[in-house]
């Protein structure tokens, strides 16, 4: 490892941010991160992914030992982009501090909380030595802001192919609404687009008898889906929700009744749909609405984001224990807020997910207080050190 490397959490984040990295370009920041890790000890992998319109993405995978158990940090180097940069207070890739905050572009989304994740694997490896004998990775992708098509599910299924086994993930985006310690995420809801077209026929505002206008038509439809909940929440999760986010005619004229009205929503829903129940009912609830008087086509978005849980346990206790022990708050396990990659990891071991506070993820003059870096690399310390203690070697299926 380089004696210029400067491993404080501080240190390693604004390196990561100073990589501008944004979806779908690497950056700099893999090439980095994986010149630390290697210097660490740690064999890495660089796969690059591609598919037919979407662009290709550079990933990380990178492992340490070979016995078990096997913990797996998980994360992402990319990030938004930065919108008019004269509006920042400071370069969205500068790294700077001022009054004790870091500035820029993935400070707390998720640059800042790879560092921390580096910093405590790098401080706990040095302080077990030779002793060390389960297994610590690293999964890291460049698409999770992107279309994460060439990204975290195909880095999956490259790892699976070549007989890598995981028993626990944490995942550290932002997960904490206000302060450090306020929230672990142990699943997340589904997600499922619609796009919905009323068909009319245009014609003139004066002789409505020869058009068909499909307008109420569509607020017919449009509250037929809203009129009755479709559930009322589960145990973990809230109740599932449908907004509209388009409703739109694209007509300019005040004197002519559209051809078409064209709605789009979308659902977040909870454990109790799948993509499929939930079309189905949505299909239930607007023929039912249409009967013979609308003439309607739906198109149902192919949807990557199933609802799912990882039901509380030991792994998740222990998580609890090291945020109580460092922050004094004994956080609530929470299904809320958007996707994330979690919802491929699910598949390969149980994943949880705990990182900084994400209020200024995405906006001008994203930004993380650097004591919170230390506190949350003070927490993955707890957590490492813990985890492959030998009493706690029971945690692996």
């Amino acid at each position: 490892m380089p004696d210029s490397l400067d491993r404080s959490p501080l240190g390693l984040a604004q390196a990561l941010i100073r990589c501008p990295s944004v979806t779908p370009e690497e950056g700099g920041a893999l090439d980095w991160l994986g010149g630390v890790l290697e210097a660490a000890g740690f064999t890495v992998h660089r796969p690059r992914f591609s598919e037919s319109g979407t662009p290709d993405i550079d990933n990380l995978y990178a492992r340490i030992g070979t016995g078990t158990p096997y913990l797996l940090f998980a994360g992402h180097t990319d990030v938004v982009p930065t919108g008019e940069v004269a509006a920042w207070r400071h370069g969205p890739f500068a790294g700077t501090v001022a009054d004790g905050i870091l500035y820029g572009r993935g400070a707390v989304d998720m640059k800042g909380g790879i560092a921390c994740m580096l910093a405590a694997a790098l401080d706990y490896l040095d302080a077990a030595g030779p002793a060390f004998s389960g297994s610590l990775g690293f999964l890291i992708t460049g698409d999770e802001e992107g279309p994460a098509i060439n990204g975290t599910v195909k880095l999956l299924d490259w790892a699976r192919a070549r007989g890598e086994r995981f028993d626990h993930c944490l995942l550290g985006e932002p997960t904490n609404p206000e302060r450090l310690g306020d929230m672990i995420k142990i699943g997340r809801r589904g997600s499922l687009t619609g796009k919905l077209t009323v068909h009319g026929r245009q014609g003139h505002v004066a002789y409505p008898h020869r058009a068909e206008n499909p307008i109420p038509g569509m607020l017919r439809l449009a509250g037929a889906l809203l009129a009755a909940p479709l559930d009322g929440g589960t145990r973990h999760f809230d109740a599932s929700n449908l907004e509209f986010t388009t409703l739109d005619v694209g007509n300019p004229a005040t004197n002519v009744i559209p051809a078409e009205a064209r709605a789009t929503f979308n659902i977040r829903f909870n454990e109790g749909w799948t993509a499929e129940t939930l079309g189905a009912e949505i299909r239930a609830r607007l023929e039912r609405a249409a009967g013979n008087a609308v003439r309607y086509s739906l198109d149902l978005q192919p949807s990557n984001s199933p609802a799912f849980l990882t039901e509380p346990d030991a792994f998740t206790d222990l998580v609890s224990a090291a945020i109580e022990t460092e922050t004094g708050r004994v956080p609530k396990l929470s299904t809320t807020g958007g996707t994330s990659d979690a919802r491929f990891i699910k598949d390969a071991c149980p994943v949880i997910e705990f990182g900084l506070v994400g209020e200024t993820m995405h906006q001008t003059d994203e930004c993380v207080a650097v004591a919170d870096l230390n506190r949350l690399t003070a927490i993955y310390t707890r957590v490492i050190a813990a985890y492959f203690d030998s009493a706690t070697r029971g945690l692996s299926p």
